[in-house]
């Protein structure tokens, strides 16, 4: 039986809920964050809990717990359900006023703060890293503030079930004819060498795995170009791949049906792979 956090009790997951009248539920009025687990570590922990910081600042949000108090949540987590390998997801509401209204409740309204776990036995070993994964291109129809980590995920599941129903793996967002990201991921271009990434700004989540993976690569001497591409340009790169906190470095082999280079993973994309697995373990925490 899996234990879950709700409101600062640990809790077996049956036994476990939040109010109808909460505005994560009502609204999606919240905001969340995801850390790895390897090796029963936290990968990335301080990066997510200063975007989970930035996130409910721009939401005008306060935080429920200090961050000393919030990675002993995690780790507490990752004990109480004997994690080796998976996530640890963590989302902050509004709170549960006393009724619905889109106007804030007062400021003294306490928040609402679940954290669960999901065990993933061999998470940093996905077969899809060796193959690669495929994506198609939709449309972006999201809010314009994609750089807060909000609830609102609607469109990026309808996204994944596109992807589904074209028979691949995932899909690429298009905005103003160019790829903002992926529907739960950063997307990332190669060509001649050079690593080619849109650059942060509202249209883009702020990825902790993506400024990590940046600041490797840059280290390890590879040539990096934060822009935006359009889709012609994605199809006709050397490789590609996206970054996120569950799947680390992905290698992606095609784009709207069309292979990337021999349609297998590309070096760029295994080393920071790679690179990424090594350096994040050695300062998990």
């Amino acid at each position: 039986m899996r234990t879950v956090y709700v409101n600062g009790q640990y809790l077996p997951e049956q036994e476990a809920s939040v109010s109808v009248f909460d505005r994560g539920f009502l609204f999606a009025d919240g905001v969340y964050e995801v850390t790895s687990v390897l090796g029963g570590k936290l990968i990335d922990f301080a990066g997510h809990a200063r975007r989970l910081q930035r996130s409910l600042g721009e939401l005008e949000m306060r935080s429920p717990v200090e961050e000393d108090e919030l990675l002993e949540i995690h780790r507490e987590l990752v004990r109480l359900n004997e994690i080796e390998d998976g996530l640890v997801y963590l989302q902050v509401t509004r709170g549960a006023p006393a009724d619905r209204d889109f106007a804030y409740p007062p400021e003294d309204t306490e928040p609402t703060i679940v954290l669960f776990t999901q065990s993933k036995p061999g998470l940093a070993e996905s077969p899809a890293a060796k193959t690669g994964i495929k994506v198609v291109t939709i449309p972006d129809a999201r809010w314009a503030r994609r750089d807060i980590k909000t609830v609102q995920l609607l469109y990026a599941s309808m996204g994944k079930m596109m992807a589904k129903k074209a028979g691949v793996d995932d899909a690429w967002m298009v905005e103003e004819g160019q790829i903002t990201e992926g529907t739960s991921n950063n997307a990332y271009i190669v060509k001649d060498g050079k690593i080619i990434t849109r650059e942060l700004s509202t249209d883009i989540l702020h990825g902790i795995t993506r400024a990590a993976v940046l600041r490797m690569a840059q280290e390890a001497q590879m040539q990096v170009e934060e822009r935006g591409f359009t889709p012609e340009e994605a199809k006709e790169a050397d490789e590609a791949f996206v970054t996120s906190a569950s799947t680390f470095v992905m290698p992606v082999v095609e784009i709207d049906g069309t292979p990337l280079g021999d349609g297998t993973p590309g070096p760029i994309a295994k080393r920071l792979r790679e690179i990424y697995l090594e350096e994040s373990r050695k300062v998990a925490i």
